[in-house]
């Protein structure tokens, strides 16, 4: 079976984008970019990783992504309607229409549509975002990859917009950079 992963950058406060979206206050170096590029070159936008040269064949995480709309619309608004043309693409949304052949979208019971897709042959599964999905899929993450940038937002979306649902997971792993961001790999506690 196939894990669940919900790889996203984070402030030191658990926001994952500013309240107008805004993630252009994360700062990158040179360091964190390559490492993202090499190791987790799967969760990067195709053009991102046409711009870094990164094989456009190559998958070693992911296959699928899942994403909600809120996720979803900046590239649209930008006319990219296949984001992850690498990847299979499922957007969780009452509203949107399917913009393009390769996008699948959910309309309802994004937990059940999830666990069959855990249940198929393939890679893990990246949640791309946002935290209100994330909340929804709490019950079906099996692991969580924190970019934690070292900023505080003060306000924002938050990691998961649920309800109070205590859910254990273990620290697997830390890794810093230079310039302060850190990637902690946590695995559901079971």
């Amino acid at each position: 079976m196939r894990d669940l992963v919900y790889y996203v950058g984070v402030s030191i406060d658990g926001f994952i984008a500013g309240p107008d979206d805004e993630v252009d206050f994360y700062p990158l170096t040179e360091p964190f970019t390559e490492w993202m590029a090499t190791e987790y070159a799967d969760a990067l936008p195709t053009h991102v990783r046409r711009a870094l040269g990164v094989d456009a064949a190559l998958r070693r995480r992911f296959d699928t992504v899942v994403m909600g709309r809120r996720t979803y619309d900046p590239g649209l608004a930008a006319g990219i309607v296949s984001p992850y043309a690498h990847l299979r693409q499922v957007v969780v949304s009452r509203s949107l229409e399917p913009p393009a052949p390769e996008v699948t979208v959910v309309r309802e019971d994004p937990l059940a549509a999830v666990r069959a897709l855990k249940e198929a042959p393939g890679l893990d599964v990246y949640l791309a975002g946002g935290g209100q999905l994330a909340g929804e899929l709490l019950p079906e993450i099996d692991r969580l990859v924190l970019k934690q940038y070292p900023v505080v937002a003060g306000a924002g979306r938050p990691l998961f917009d649920t309800g109070f649902a205590p859910t254990g997971f273990v620290l697997d792993d830390v890794r810093t950079f230079p310039g302060g961001p850190a990637v902690l790999t946590w695995s559901r506690s079971r």
